[in-house]
């Protein structure tokens, strides 16, 4: 009887066969009593979703055939990120085909870096996957970000689309970009704008994300020391719809989150050195260019006598007040820097967060 039906829905359905498959593989391991987060190199796929009713499907046929070819338990979660079209309803009927689907429904458009927040909250793998739902990122690829992740020790591996299916103007700004981002974060990487990602779970864990930080996801994670390696991928073009999360309107909030990771990165644990570094160069300009005008002061004095030390007149000229006025911010700059180095201390005593990151205890 068993046989019959799965034989009929393998016939019926055409995704029949491959969600079985899956959901064997994931029961055999939940029928022992396993989490999926207990089991070994356990995959968590985590697809963002916004408005690609014609593409969730094939994709979903695509990543479940390749996670049942490489027999591990996984899950995949789609998150709906305010869909205004079917969306939901199609991720919704593959959850009630396919028990590892999760779906996850904002109730409006957060963005695209929410939605990967709430995926990684929800994961349960040791392993996480990111992919973007329009079909650009090839399923096929996750294998080798798997072989490169667990050949090199690496716990953070990025897809590099090397032959990018974009617009030429697109890949240029693209380019432009990265090399801005490299040399501002010291980490090197050609694609940060490559969705296709693979890590190990306790990393992202311990991450929090918000504006467009998805992007540098990398380099959040270097800041903890993590060993980041960088894989060509196929770059597929889009079969349906058009793209709404890389859109050109967000550069300038991409610009203002570099500004933000360079920081966090920098001067994050120690915010003296930056603002202490800014009070001594505005104070010193204002100190210097205050002694220059009280020289000339005094040297019209020794050549002119009283008359010429009264004749020469600096209260009334703007570097004096341009002097005063940078002693003055150099001042503030370091109540900053103490203001900060306050608030660090506060922040780790009371959230009880460690200044350092382990990978391993030989005992």
């Amino acid at each position: 009887m068993h046989m019959t039906v799965v034989n009929y829905i393998t016939k019926i359905i055409p995704l029949g066969n491959i969600i079985y498959r899956s959901v064997m593989l994931n029961y055999q391991n939940y029928n022992q009593g396993e989490n999926i987060m207990d089991i070994k190199n356990s995959l968590s796929v985590i697809v963002p979703v916004f408005n690609e009713e014609n593409n969730i499907s094939p994709l979903y046929r695509e990543l479940t055939d390749v996670l049942v070819k490489m027999a591990l338990p996984h899950e995949i979660i789609f998150i709906d990120d305010g869909s205004t079209d079917n969306s939901y309803k199609v991720l919704a009927d593959l959850h009630t085909a396919d028990k590892t689907v999760k779906v996850i429904q904002f109730r409006r458009n957060f963005g695209q870096t929410a939605a990967f927040a709430a995926g990684f909250d929800a994961a349960q793998g040791e392993l996480i996957v990111t992919i973007d739902a329009d079909g650009q990122n090839d399923p096929n690829d996750i294998p080798r970000l798997l072989s490169a992740l667990q050949e090199g020790e690496y716990d953070f591996v990025t897809g590099w689309r090397v032959n990018r299916k974009e617009p030429f103007i697109r890949r240029i700004l693209s380019k432009a970009a990265n090399n801005i981002i490299s040399r501002s974060t010291h980490l090197v990487i050609h694609d940060r704008g490559c969705s296709l990602k693979l890590f190990k779970r306790e990393i992202v864990k311990n991450l929090r994300l918000y504006g467009q930080l998805h992007r540098f996801l990398p380099e959040l994670a270097s800041s903890i020391g993590v060993k980041i390696a960088e894989v060509p991928v196929n770059d597929r073009s889009r079969i349906s719809g058009k793209s709404k999360y890389g859109s050109i309107t967000r550069t300038p909030r991409v610009v203002l989150d570099l500004i933000t990771v360079t920081y966090l990165l920098t001067f994050f644990t120690s915010p003296m050195r930056l603002f202490g570094s800014m009070a001594i160069f505005f104070s010193l300009s204002g100190i210097i260019i205050g002694a220059v005008l009280a020289g000339l002061k005094i040297y019209h004095g020794i050549i002119g006598g009283m008359a010429g030390f009264q004749a020469y007149q600096i209260g009334n000229r703007p570097l004096l007040l341009l002097a005063a006025l940078l002693i003055l911010i150099g001042i503030q700059l370091l109540m900053m820097g103490f203001l900060g180095e306050m608030i660090m201390r506060i922040y780790y005593e009371t959230h009880d967060k460690p200044i350092y990151h382990v990978r391993q205890v030989l005992d």
